[in-house]
């Protein structure tokens, strides 16, 4: 494997013209492989080219027996549908690609193609994930600090990491990649990559340093640095978070998996429900003892409810079953705006962001509960899922979490809709209520804020069932009709 002192580490990222022609001769292939991929945001819109960022040889991509890695950062150039007005920000993606002169048949499906020219006219392009030589290669440079062209592995102190732990990539993940090296560490690839800490990874290090065992504490990152190169130093603007490298849980079982095994088994979920409750309270408590937090008075409050009812408006137009009930929804989102304005305010928090019963883990052992995925939103810009905001944003997502569970369930079994809603009360309240006793704070309390939250995170839902499962719609839309009719 080459390193950061060998005048080949970086070759790619550091010959402008060789990154140019690489890139050219790419382009074709990626440009009918990329939007196949589960992971890749601009689906819809067609890709009329690529800007390189940056490229750096993980190995070198030399002809030979042994497989080259090659690590590339592209802005995907996509025009704007017709309803848009201003330019469409390209987004960024991270590329593994392996080199091979031939593609053994075990890796025939991760395929991408064969440039026709440039630096690799003639040689096997695919996908470096699947290939456990290639993945193992990732693991090492997390294990071993250090530079490499525009790339900086990082490790936390402390931390041990096994060597030669076999690579095994998951197929379940949509927005990231992810690959699990053993049974004891998984490392987490983000895609779709912008300037700024990603939050998955600032997150579970502030806890982790604060002491908290509720999060798998990262063990070792790396990001990209695209203006700097080795040796100069300098500003180059803010790094991009590519990866982080965690403890895996083997032997857990998510929430939502849970949730729907009570739901067919008429089990009891509540004290689970409780007990998660408890947790999420700790998380919050830990993350404000641990980052800054602030008030959120009348301005930010009216910018809260605007912000609800644009995309309140934007889903309505997307959604015709939404355009009834539009009255009522904003209606909802305006009393948060008008509690600001008799003079109430909200504390604002580093909190989870897209919290849900899937991002919950609970080990079978002890029933204890941790929680992962603090990435937020991932269509969101980092700036907007860096923002302080109201606990009850993440309670608003495991409340509809349960309604999601039990609506799920009655559309398999009909005649127990009415059951099934008494469990999702039940466990809502219990979930509540194990919050409160955490916290000292019952977010039953701040009804008004709460179902704000809890309406906005259905109408997101509506759009995204119309777009991606027609057939679930009428879940999210029962809740739109509950929350309307409150």
């Amino acid at each position: 494997m080459s390193d950061s002192s060998s005048p080949r580490a970086a070759v790619v990222a550091t010959r402008e013209p060789e990154g140019a022609a690489l890139l050219r001769s790419l382009t074709p292939l990626l440009t009918e492989w990329l939007p196949r991929q589960r992971w890749f945001a601009g689906k819809g819109r067609p890709v009329s080219g690529f800007a390189l960022v940056a490229a750096t040889e993980l190995l070198p991509c030399t002809s030979g027996a042994a497989p080259g890695l090659l690590h590339l950062l592209v802005r995907a150039r996509q025009p704007g549908g017709p309803e848009q007005t201003h330019p469409v920000p390209a987004d960024c993606y991270q590329l593994l690609l392996g080199v091979r002169d031939a593609l053994p048949p075990p890796l025939a499906g991760s395929l991408i193609g064969h440039p026709a020219d440039g630096p690799l006219a003639g040689r096997t392009v695919y996908e470096a994930l699947h290939d456990p030589r290639l993945a193992a290669v990732l693991l090492e440079r997390l294990r071993s600090p250090g530079r490499l062209g525009p790339l900086l592995f990082q490790r936390e102190r402390g931390t041990t990491i096994p060597q030669g732990l076999p690579p095994r990539p998951l197929s379940v993940e949509q927005s990231n990649s992810s690959v699990v090296y053993g049974d004891s560490h998984i490392l987490k690839l983000f895609r779709r990559v912008s300037p700024g800490i990603n939050p998955d990874l600032e997150l579970p290090l502030a806890l982790a340093r604060a002491g908290s065992d509720r999060v798998p504490a990262p063990a070792a990152w790396f990001e990209a640095r695209p203006g700097e190169r080795p040796g100069e130093g300098g500003e180059a603007g803010e790094p991009m978070t590519l990866g982080v490298l965690q403890p895996f849980l083997p032997g857990t079982s998510d929430g939502w998996q849970l949730a729907l095994e009570s739901l067919a088994s008429h089990g009891d979920f509540s004290p689970s429900a409780r007990t998660l409750g408890q947790a999420i309270a700790e998380v919050h408590t830990t993350l404000a003892q641990a980052l800054p937090v602030t008030a959120l008075g009348r301005r930010q409050l009216e910018f809260i409810a605007s912000g609800m009812n644009e995309r309140l408006e934007a889903a309505a137009a997307a959604v015709p079953a939404l355009r009834p009930y539009r009255g009522k929804l904003h209606t909802v989102f305006d009393a948060v705006a008008g509690l600001g304005r008799g003079g109430r305010s909200w504390s604002a928090q580093r909190i989870h962001g897209d919290l849900h019963l899937g991002q919950a883990l609970c080990a079978g052992d002890d029933g204890r509960w941790s929680v992962i995925d603090f990435e937020g939103e991932p269509a969101r810009p980092i700036a907007e899922r860096r923002r302080p905001q109201p606990v009850v944003r993440d309670i608003a997502g495991i409340l509809r979490s349960f309604d999601y569970a039990a609506c799920q369930h009655a559309r398999s079994s009909p005649e127990e809709a009415g059951w099934a809603r008494e469990w999702s009360e039940k466990n809502r309240d219990a979930y509540c209520s194990g919050y409160a006793d955490a916290s000292g704070s019952d977010p039953r309390d701040e009804d008004v804020l709460l179902r704000a939250y809890e309406t906005d995170k259905a109408v997101y839902e509506v759009l995204y069932e119309a777009r991606h499962r027609p057939a679930w719609l009428a879940i999210p839309m029962s809740a739109v009709q509950r929350l309307a009719d409150t």
